[in-house]
């Protein structure tokens, strides 16, 4: 979930495409010299009439003894037009196999309004990210509950840093009444503000990588620029839904 890392595989799977193209086209000159021996079928005619020959070109001449035999050839290389098209279509490949977005909203540009939210600070590893995400929530629920406080909006996280082994992130969960005392490592603060992409995410937290690829990929032909923040807001309870039914809004604040 590292857009640093996603940017790093779609530049090794564009190198991939590169290399792809640069093989099909590569096989194509394969294919050019039989168009070069359908050139020397137009002298076969010119042998014919015997006093046209003086009147060409004298290597012209000369290579009539052998197009004799090649009207063989000739008939084998009328297939060889067709190898090219081929190559032609192979482009065509990246476009389908682009990720398809439903009706949800995918990069949709929107502005993003503090809100009052108690929070707790929290370290994961990759690994178990999920399981880390939803011991956060529960200890933040818990804390709530038994205050008799109700939550003002959904659930939601805020990673401030990541690397290829985890990331440190803010538990968030919107309040309109401050609890009385707060548990460990809580505090009262606020959500983050500003401009910011809007994205949805349905399915298994797992299968988010799939989605951050696809904002990289946006981000990227757009030559937007984001912030070293991003933000995950649960429209499912994480600790009442089951994880392939969730359903997150993604915020990306630009820079």
């Amino acid at each position: 979930m590292n857009l640093s890392t996603f940017r790093l595989v779609l530049a090794m799977s564009a190198a991939a495409f590169a290399l792809g193209v640069a093989g099909v086209q590569a096989q194509a000159p394969s294919a050019s010299p039989a168009p070069a021996a359908s050139a020397t079928p137009a002298p076969a005619p010119s042998a014919i009439p015997a006093p046209a020959a003086p009147a060409s070109p004298p290597p012209a001449a000369s290579a009539s003894p052998s197009p004799t035999s090649s009207p063989t050839p000739a008939a084998s290389a009328s297939p060889a037009p067709s190898s090219p098209p081929a190559a032609a279509q192979a482009p065509a490949t990246p476009p389908s196999g682009a990720p398809a977005q439903a009706a949800d909203a995918f990069g949709d540009e929107i502005k993003l309004e503090a809100r009052k939210v108690v929070l707790v600070k929290g370290t994961a590893n990759w690994d178990n990210a999920f399981d880390t995400l939803i011991e956060s929530f529960k200890a933040l629920s818990t804390m709530l509950d038994k205050q008799g406080v109700k939550p003002a909006g959904n659930g939601m996280i805020v990673y401030t840093s990541t690397d290829d082994t985890g990331f440190t992130f803010l538990a968030e969960v919107p309040i309109e009444q401050e609890p009385k005392s707060l548990g460990k490592g809580m505090s009262i603060g606020q959500s983050p503000e500003g401009k910011a992409l809007k994205f949805v995410h349905r399915g298994s937290y797992d299968n988010m990588d799939n989605t951050y690829e696809a904002i990289t990929n946006h981000l990227d032909e757009r030559r937007l620029e984001a912030k070293d923040t991003f933000i995950e807001e649960y429209l499912t309870d994480p600790l009442k839904t089951a994880e392939d039914k969730l359903v997150i809004n993604v915020y990306v604040p630009l820079k």
